[in-house]
């Protein structure tokens, strides 16, 4: 209980600090309960974060789940929105910039690392171990990180009226979509209708080998 309220007001979209009195006040109980739990507020937070990851392993995995069979393409588009979404929702990239205390900020990036990342760079990695990919699955992975802390933390998806996570695999498939080889002829890795339904794109006959 005392975990659940702290991430509803520490983690809470344009929240400034919120203090011990504070989640006193919401659970109705005193901060000298809260500390025979907690001996501190780090350690009340770095339990908070815990919780917050631990779902986003459960949601990566499920999509993970849910792909497979599918195309790489899909595969790779299941896994951006499933990241995007949930970093969005529990303010990761706002957190590992600057909100809260140094060692804090560092333990959200390893957590972004080995939950998040760690499972792009295997998924990149297996695309070129089937020959899929015809750029390095590092470079891509580069790529991939870059433009999703970017988006996160950036005014674009509002001006767009998209969510992050969209504009992600928008951005993403527009990469993959020179990087990843046909099935077979004529039929592109990645579905031009899922593009579409996000940004233009150019069509096959005008796209390079």
């Amino acid at each position: 209980m005392i975990v659940e309220a702290a991430g509803r007001l520490f983690l809470a979209p344009g929240s400034v600090r919120v203090s011990m009195d504070d989640l006193a006040r919401e659970l109705g109980m005193s901060k000298k309960t809260i500390y025979r739990h907690f001996p501190d507020k780090r350690s009340l937070l770095a339990a908070v974060l815990d919780r917050q990851f631990a779902a986003v392993e459960r949601t990566l995995a499920a999509a993970a789940q849910d792909a497979q069979g599918q195309p790489f393409g899909v595969r790779v588009q299941r896994f951006l929105l499933a990241a995007g979404s949930e970093l969005g929702r529990i303010g990761a990239a706002q957190l590992a910039a600057g909100r809260g205390d140094a060692v804090l900020r560092q333990y959200v990036e390893q957590r972004v690392d080995a939950v998040v990342y760690r499972r792009l760079d295997e998924l990149f990695r297996d695309g070129r171990r089937q020959g899929l990919l015809s750029a390095p699955p590092e470079l891509l992975s580069e790529i991939t990180r870059g433009a999703l802390e970017r988006l996160l933390t950036s005014r674009l998806p509002r001006e767009l009226d998209r969510s992050a996570a969209d504009l992600l695999r928008a951005g993403v498939d527009t990469v993959l979509y020179g990087a990843i080889r046909p099935a077979h002829p004529g039929h592109p890795g990645i579905g031009d209708e899922q593009l579409e339904a996000v940004i233009p794109t150019a069509r096959d006959e005008e796209v390079g080998p």
